[in-house]
């Protein structure tokens, strides 16, 4: 067990430090310790179990901004059997933020795009700590249209806490860029598999996060924003980030039982960061089963479908409002509609 354990996986670390201390001391004395440390990793393994089992919204939050855990990169060498990567947006520079190119999957020719985090320091400012610019996701869009061109269902890998928010991205048009990259993934003739691997953060991972089969790792999260910038909005206090992650519903279970993921992936105990190669070797067959899945549906229908979801996820309820509810201003205004008029928000996914 490494030093990196999160706060709430000290008891187990302090056990199995124990363990490791016994392992050690009997070793060094020609000692049989083997019974006390039986008795004591079954103790950690139910420890383990319980701790993994019970976990809070904003606890899988930290697993999934664990220093450790898998990047976009370490996945695609493990699940694709090749890959070549593409770079530059044509237009500006290349985003070291967003990677992309073309993959084999068991002889089937993919177009993989991802948002990368750094293990360093050097790295992470290589990578702009993960967070994209405007000419990132230019980059995965170029890569996308030629997916479409040659016919190549397109995988992509989430793990991002946000589009970069400096003032240079804004000047670059990165809210443009994110909103083009939304309204050009729903109509991509192509199939295109999500897989929310870690941070599925605000815009930065909408923009590329539309597709016919969304994935999701057990711990990670996916939500328009995050924890943190709910609670500063909503409270005015980024410590009450806790609080807003329990109100998000943003993690794996809580998408999958509101029909917003299509599947949800167990990690190994104690999770992916503890067994890349297993979460790695779910993930490819989950990628797979997907494009097996979609390959039949022929690609009007595909598109039909991929719309009607994203018009599903902004359903809403409407509830009529009394004149007590209104402002003061309002209430004597009887002039004033009680219910506002709407668009439409039934139908299909015809653009009107």
């Amino acid at each position: 067990m490494t030093n990196l354990g999160l706060e709430f996986e000290k008891p187990l670390i302090e056990l199995e430090k124990r363990i490791e201390d016994l392992k050690e001391f009997g070793l060094k004395k020609g000692i049989d310790l083997s019974d006390e440390i039986a008795i004591l990793q079954r103790k950690a393994d139910t420890l383990r179990k319980e701790i993994f089992e019970n976990l809070t919204p904003w606890q899988r939050i930290m697993i999934a901004r664990h220093p450790k855990r898998p990047t976009a990169l370490e996945y695609i060498n493990l699940i694709f059997d090749e890959f070549i990567e593409f770079h530059g947006d044509r237009e500006f520079r290349d985003d070291g933020a967003i990677i992309g190119g073309i993959a084999s999957l068991g002889g089937r020719p993919v177009t993989v795009i991802g948002t990368q985090k750094g293990r360093d320091t050097k790295e992470n400012i290589a990578r702009n700590f993960g967070m994209p610019h405007p000419e990132g996701y230019r980059k995965a869009l170029r890569l996308m249209k030629q997916a479409e061109k040659f016919r190549r269902p397109i995988v992509s890998f989430v793990d991002v806490v946000g589009a970069y928010p400096g003032v240079e991205a804004e000047e670059r048009g990165q809210g443009l860029a994110i909103a083009r990259n939304i309204a050009e993934m729903a109509r991509l003739a192509t199939t295109i598999i999500v897989v929310i691997t870690g941070e599925g953060g605000s815009g930065g991972a909408l923009a590329i996060g539309v597709g016919d089969k969304l994935i999701m790792l057990e711990n990670a999260y996916f939500s328009v924003i995050s924890p943190e910038g709910c609670a500063a909005i909503l409270w005015k206090d980024g410590s009450r980030a806790q609080e807003a992650a329990e109100m998000l519903k943003l993690t794996a279970p809580d998408l999958k039982a509101q029909g917003l993921i299509d599947e949800m992936l167990h990690e190994p105990q104690g999770a992916a960061h503890k067994d890349g190669i297993a979460m790695a070797r779910a993930i490819r067959e989950a990628i797979i089963r997907g494009i097996d899945e979609l390959s039949g549906i022929p690609l009007r229908r595909l598109i039909e479908r991929r719309y009607a979801r994203l018009r599903r996820i902004g359903e809403f309820a409407i509830r009529e409002i009394s004149a007590s509810d209104l402002p003061m201003a309002a209430a004597g205004n009887e002039d004033m509609p009680i219910t506002p008029d709407l668009p439409d928000l039934e139908g299909g996914c015809d653009e009107t």
